[in-house]
């Protein structure tokens, strides 16, 4: 088999992983209350390992890049990924409604607002920095991790 040599002379970074878990509560934003949190706890690298909760209102990009969902409405949290710090938040969700319909995109910066709680699970990489610059071949700002030398 051969390996992608992109991908085979990228560099790989490996870190410890600090868990952070708490609760958030009905009426808080999902999105404001992530980023509150990374930047109150000045966290320079995360990824959310789990979420289980539910969103009574919901504000998601869709994958073209231009079409957006609002809606209101009771939504359970199927799945919610990302790559988080201080400086950028790289969200996405996965939601179901009342019969099961699934919705799933980028997780957009306001108004996704809890129904009755959302239970997080972060992962923090105490030893990276997550920034993000433009990707020549996507076009987009993608995600570049550095050591945090803070930490070494």
């Amino acid at each position: 088999m051969q390996i992608n040599t992109e991908i085979k002379n990228s560099h790989i970074f490996k870190s410890n992983l600090i868990a952070h878990v708490f609760r958030l509560l009905p009426d808080m934003d999902l999105y404001q209350e992530l980023f509150n949190y990374i930047k109150t706890n000045k966290i320079k690298a995360a990824c959310i390992i789990s979420c289980v909760g539910s969103l009574k209102e919901i504000n998601i990009r869709l994958a073209s890049g231009q079409t957006y969902l609002s809606k209101k409405e009771n939504f359970e949290i199927v799945s919610l990924v990302g790559c988080i710090s201080e400086e950028r938040n790289h969200i996405h969700i996965c939601l179901s409604d009342n019969n099961g319909n699934a919705y799933g995109g980028h997780l957009m910066q306001n108004n996704n607002f809890i129904y009755t709680t959302a239970e997080i699970v972060l992962g923090e990489f105490p030893n990276l920095v997550f920034h993000q610059e433009k990707c020549e071949k996507s076009t987009w700002p993608e995600l570049v991790i550095e050591h945090n030398n803070e930490n070494i």
